[in-house]
């Protein structure tokens, strides 16, 4: 209950700030800032009305997830410009920054870090590797990467295996074979240092849960999973990443496609979304760990 009253009682108190950051030459690049600021104190104030930090992160990633619905989809939201640096964007998604930006705040709601800059410091933890931003090839492109280095930091598990997942030998290089799709790899450093990553990952592996075994491990997946769809593509992992959700008891899929321009949930079920994608091969599954355990 503490933890509760110091989740709220902080909360308000960010609300409560509505400068406007100073230091910016263009008023451009200050409303974008702003905008964000002002999304994240809403979805702060959100978890606060909900009493998410009373529920399970899993919850929490869930319901933040949800507030998302109709966020629009934009591609590649992460491939900016210059030397890479911590890119901040509530206001449009990919199937990545969605999913992480959903964990993200979940964590933020959980922990009782309510400002701005704990948002930041939580997202730069889990998008870069052991959470150091050292320069393009620190961040985690390929999601069973992403999924095992987050695990090692006790931000979550890998469930794939425990819920009927085996494991997928794959040789993973898309994209060091598809350099041209990848601007900073123009960089040899960077292109050499992306097939060290690529080597790592093929030698460790990874499990998938088969499509055809869906049905029978939909009632093992649970509210906030993260979801990767693994993908017979040459050289990649998955195509595409979300998160679970549970409409009554039938478990769901809520992404932020490039069809259909926003985040949406699949019609049917998570099985069901899958058997209707040709080329996915079955799901790669990772459960928030709380951050107290």
């Amino acid at each position: 209950m503490s933890s509760r009253r110091s989740f709220l009682r902080t909360t308000a108190a960010i609300l409560m700030s509505r400068s406007i950051p100073v230091g910016f030459t263009r008023g451009q690049e200050r409303d974008v800032l702003v905008r964000d600021k002002e999304i994240f104190r809403e979805k702060m104030a959100l978890s606060a009305g909900d009493n998410l930090a009373e529920k399970s992160v899993g919850d929490c990633v869930a319901a933040i997830g949800l507030s998302f619905l109709g966020t629009p989809y934009v591609a590649h939201t992460l491939e900016e410009p210059g030397e890479e640096h911590l890119v901040v964007n509530l206001r449009s998604l990919d199937c990545t920054t969605f999913m992480e930006n959903s964990l993200v705040l979940a964590r933020c709601v959980k922990q009782c870090r309510v400002t701005f800059d704990d948002f930041k410091d939580e997202l730069q933890l889990v998008r870069y590797r052991d959470g150091m931003i050292d320069g393009y090839p620190s961040r985690l492109h390929y999601f069973v990467d992403w999924v095992a280095n987050n695990e090692n930091k006790g931000i979550l598990r890998d469930i794939t295996r425990s819920v009927g997942g085996t494991a997928t030998p794959k040789n993973i290089n898309f994209m060091s074979t598809h350099r041209e799709s990848y601007p900073q790899l123009a960089r040899t450093a960077n292109l050499n240092a992306i097939r060290r990553v690529e080597e790592a990952i093929t030698s460790r592996g990874f499990a998938v849960l088969p499509a055809a075994r869906l049905g029978e491990a939909l009632e093992k997946i649970q509210p906030g999973d993260i979801i990767g769809t693994a993908t017979t593509m040459e050289g990649l992992d998955v195509s595409h990443t979300g998160v679970a959700i549970r409409q009554g008891s039938v478990v769901k899929f809520l992404h932020a496609p490039l069809s259909g321009g926003a985040v949406t949930v699949s019609e049917g079920d998570l099985a069901e979304y899958v058997a209707e994608h040709k080329g996915m091969s079955g799901l790669v599954i990772a459960r928030p760990v709380d951050p107290g355990e």
